[in-house]
This record gives C-alpha cells, sequence and structure tokens, in this order.
C-alpha cells in the first residue's frame, strides 16, 4: 500500500534492508522544501534510499526556524516524493532534543512526538546527549539520565506506533561539544554502556549518533573564512563501531555534521558499513540561498540585511559572512512567505542543482542500488 500511495517507510526497513553492506544512507535535512523534489528524483534515478528529516529547533508544534509543524512537513515531502514516484524514503524526526530532562520538557516533547506520528512519520532520532554527568564515578552512571530519557521516549514512540515499524536513533555524545583541548570525543565504552543499558530496557535502536569530531554547519578559520570539515575522526569512529560489533549489538552509526566534508574524503575514506546514516543539512540550505544570489538578488538581500542586523551585535567580533552563514537559517520562517513564492525559473534552478548534488552525494556515499536491496529485504 505504502508503494502504491508513494508514502515513507519504516527508518528500520531501510537501515536493516542495508545490513551488512558497505553503504551509508542520506539523510537530507529539508530546512527550504524546495530542494527535496530534486533530491527525490536523483534518488529515484540512483536507485538509492533515502531520508528526509528535520530537527526538533527546525520542525516543532509552532513551526520551528523554517516554518514547518510535523504536519505541514509531511504534507511538503509526501508531495514531493509522488511528483517523482520516489518509493523508498524514511520521514524522519531528526534531533528530538532534550536539554533539561525536567517534567515539561519531557511532556512537551512527548505531544511533538504525537504531533509527527500523526502527520506519519517513520523515524526518530532522540537527543538526550545533553544530560551528561560529569560527577558519575563511572560510565553508567555519567549516562544515566540520557539513558532514562531515551528510554522513556522510545516507549513513548513505540507506543503511538501501535504496532508499526519504524526507524529509532539515538545518540550518546553532544555533536560538536568542546572542552580546554578541543572537540570531546564518544569512546567506545561509551557507545557500548549506552546501548547495552537501552537493549536492558528494551529500547533497540538502528543507528547511534556519536561525537567524532564533526560540528553542525560549517566550519571556519582563524580569519572567519568557510573551510573544509576535515576534523572527522575515522579510527575513533571504526573503533567505535568495532567495540558495537563485539559485543553484539547490531547498531550502526549515524554521522551529523557532514556539510563542508569533501566528497571524495566520504567516498574513499568514510568507514561505509560503519556509519550507515549520514546527514546533510547546512548544505541544501546553501544550495538555495546560493540560487537566490543570481535568480533573486533582491529577496537574497533583503534575507542578509536582516540576519546582519538581528545577529552583528551577538555575534561581536566575527566577520559580516560568518554571522550571517551561521545564522540565515533563522530568517528562514521570517521570509517563508517570499521564499515559498518566487518565480518557477528559480525553483526549477534550485531542483536542478539539487538533483546534481544529490547525485555526487549518492556516489560519495556508495548508496546507488540501496533502494533495490531494501525492496529485495521487504519481499522476505
Amino acid at each position: 500500500m505504502q508503494q502504491n500511495t508513494f508514502g515513507p517507510i519504516s527508518g528500520s526497513t531501510i537501515l536493516g534492508g542495508i545490513s551488512g553492506k558497505k553503504a551509508i544512507i542520506m539523510a537530507a535535512n529539508i530546512r527550504i522544501a524546495t530542494v527535496a523534489q530534486g533530491i527525490f528524483q536523483a534518488a529515484k534515478d540512483t536507485d538509492s534510499a533515502v531520508f528526509m528529516e528535520l530537527a526538533r529547533s527546525e520542525c516543532d508544534l509552532k513551526g520551528g526556524y523554517t516554518g514547518f509543524t510535523p504536519k505541514t512537513f509531511s504534507e511538503k515531502m509526501n508531495e514531493a516524493a509522488k511528483a517523482t514516484q520516489c518509493v523508498i524514503w524514511a520521514l524522519h524526526a531528526d534531533h528530538i532534543s532534550i536539554k533539561t530532562g525536567s517534567p515539561e520538557e519531557m511532556e512537551g516533547t512527548r505531544q511533538l512526538i504525537d504531533a509527527q506520528i500523526a502527520a506519519g512519520y517513520t523515524s526518530f532520532a532522540i537527543d538526550a546527549s545533553h544530560l551528561f554527568n560529569f560527577e558519575g564515578k563511572n560510565v553508567r552512571e555519567e549516562l544515566e539520565k540520557n539513558i532514562i530519557a531515551t528510554t522513556d521516549l522510545a516507549r513513548h514512540i513505540k507506543s503511538g506506533m501501535k504496532g508499526k515499524a519504524f526507524g529509532l536513533e539515538v545518540e550518546v555524545g553532544e555533536i560538536g561539544r568542546k572542552d580546554g583541548e578541543g572537540l570531546i570525543l564518544t569512546k567506545p565504552q561509551e557507545a557500548v554502556e549506552f546501548i547495552k543499558a537501552l537493549q536492558e530496557n528494551d529500547v533497540f535502536p538502528q543507528v547511534i549518533a556519536i561525537a567524532n569530531g564533526s560540528t553542525h554547519g560549517h566550519t571556519y578559520d582563524a580569519s572567519g573564512n568557510v573551510v573544509e570539515q576535515l576534523s572527522i575522526d575515522i579510527p575513533q569512529t571504526r573503533a567505535v563501531a568495532q567495540a558495537l560489533r563485539d559485543n553484539h549489538l547490531h547498531v550502526g552509526i549515524a554521522q551529523h555534521g557532514i556539510t563542508g566534508t569533501p566528497r571524495d574524503l566520504i567516498n574513499q575514506h568514510f568507514p561505509k558499513g560503519d556509519i550507515i546514516k549520514g546527514n546533510v543539512g547546512t548544505f541544501w540550505q546553501d544550495v538555495v540561498f546560493d540560487i537566490f544570489k543570481v535568480y533573486e538578488p533582491a529577496l537574497y538581500q533583503e534575507i542578509q540585511e536582516w540576519t546582519l542586523e538581528k545577529y552583528r551585535p551577538l555575534n561581536p567580533g566575527k566577520k559580516d559572512k560568518q554571522v550571517f552563514d551561521g545564522n540565515c537559517k533563522m530568517a528562514i520562517k521570517e521570509f517563508f512567505k517570499q521564499i515559498y513564492s518566487v518565480d518557477e525559473r528559480t525553483n526549477d534552478a534550485i531542483r536542478a542543482m539539487a538533483y546534481a548534488e544529490s547525485l555526487i552525494f549518492f556516489r560519495s556515499f556508495s548508496s546507488y542500488g540501496t533502494a533495490s536491496l531494501v525492496r529485495a529485504s521487504m519481499k522476505k
């Protein structure tokens, strides 16, 4: 039935379907929905499975900073899938973040999850990585609050899905967290203890996000210029994956913060099969704004001026380009009507660029043919 309607399938079905293969499934973060059709068309043409996602900060009951609620985001993604007749895709709630674990925050999160389930989401990422106890006497104590919150929300998802399969991602290390010596990396023991504790609670994620040197968004040099992201620690990633395998935990790694990582590096050096899901977010926003520079210069200037006026005072010492790059996402909701009423030739250019860039991502992720693998597993 799902295949006839081009609706999303379970994230667990997709990730299970590529088990044992050296492939990464792209999870495209769609802050501006215009790119979706190009990505779906490329997924169909390359026989690639794909996740379409937004995080809690981007898409919540009040519209996040993209202007989308779970319902309206789901509608946009389903429309794009139908337009391209793309079948093997999942609708993913990325970074369902918990910052404090307070009763009020947990209850608000359950309400968000209920809305996501009602909107037809088929995959969920619980991110309680902020609840790290630095005073814990051992790894289990350090992770206890994360374990409790993740278990609570995973059980809520399972109850709400009423027997339907769904994808589940969890997070053990806060992405981009630093100490005095730089980025803090997830230790293999932390990942193993976390997954063991969740499985003891009858929570069985297919994928775990770890802190392995990546950061969300762009990477900058000391002068504020965008540079390639080369900080992802591949040996550490392999070590975490090997530890999970050695303990027979059957969990792959979700690589967050891929924007800026050279795709030839991804193609040749990423441990595909250890990493099974790769999140690409800011990149797609950049595609739209780069098109706007040429096709909609007046709108682009408005967005630029609004962003700099609002966020320059909050970022003293940073150059305008870095202030804009880091905060232009907050303009998406502010300029929602203008963004979605541009000339159709602009939309054509956005879709074409998203299509071309997706071909390269799918190739670098070795995901060509993964949709057929998923179809075959579904038949079994």
